[in-house]
């Protein structure tokens, strides 16, 4: 474990939390992993990376949540893991990921149950970003150029994959303050504001950290 910064960014579909993350990182001076954290668990697992892309935060209801965890404290080489439905090891790689690049390098993860793998980090901040539901309208049709039904199917599709992936493996509640350092609404303060706003609140857990140390 090392004492980098990792900030864990959760996110409704529609929130910004992917461009807020990127600004965020950009002002720290430091990397955001988005779906660069897929290529990377790829290379990493030996598995093929499109595998990866389609089981992205999909959850599972196949498999029980103390043996993903079991065979990934018992590692990649146990005869479980061999036996494992592909979409576990495909959370198993990611999971190792992510902690091996918050033990190299302070960076912003984005999704991905960053904050549970993490939760032991002692500079870990965890982020949840909603919006305004028209908002994640408006922003959902600019980018993918539909209707507000279309829209809007994105938006609670997408969000209900998430939650379920997240409840699933972090054995928490996705999108529950008690899940977070810091819940924000972006519609309230701009994406500007809310990368303002979640910089301030880390410098204030850094000093937090090392005046309590």
């Amino acid at each position: 474990m090392s004492g980098n910064l990792v900030i864990a960014i959760g996110r409704q579909c529609g929130s910004s939390g992917k461009v807020i993350g990127q600004k965020l990182a950009e002002e720290l001076g430091i990397k955001c992993y988005d779906k660069e954290l897929l290529a990377l668990a790829a290379k990493n697992s030996g598995l093929c990376e499109e595998l990866f892309q389609t089981h992205d935060e999909k959850p599972t209801n196949s498999f029980l949540y103390s043996l993903v965890m079991d065979t990934y404290s018992m590692g990649f080489t146990t005869s479980g893991y061999m036996d494992m439905p592909i979409n576990h090891k495909i959370f198993l790689a990611q999971f190792d990921t992510i902690k091996q690049l918050a033990d190299e390098e302070s960076c912003v993860i984005v999704g991905r149950c960053a904050d549970y793998a993490l939760a032991d980090y002692p500079n870990l901040v965890s982020v949840f970003i909603t919006a305004d539901e028209q908002d994640k309208i408006n922003s959902l049709k600019e980018l993918y150029h539909v209707d507000d039904t279309k829209a809007k199917d994105i938006m609670v599709k997408t969000d209900k994959k998430r939650s379920s992936y997240y409840n699933y493996y972090s054995n928490k509640k996705w999108g529950d303050v008690r899940s977070y350092d810091l819940c924000l609404n972006r519609s309230s303060i701009g994406v500007d504001g809310t990368v303002k706003l979640i910089h301030n609140f880390v410098d204030a857990k850094m000093e937090w950290n090392k005046a309590n140390r």
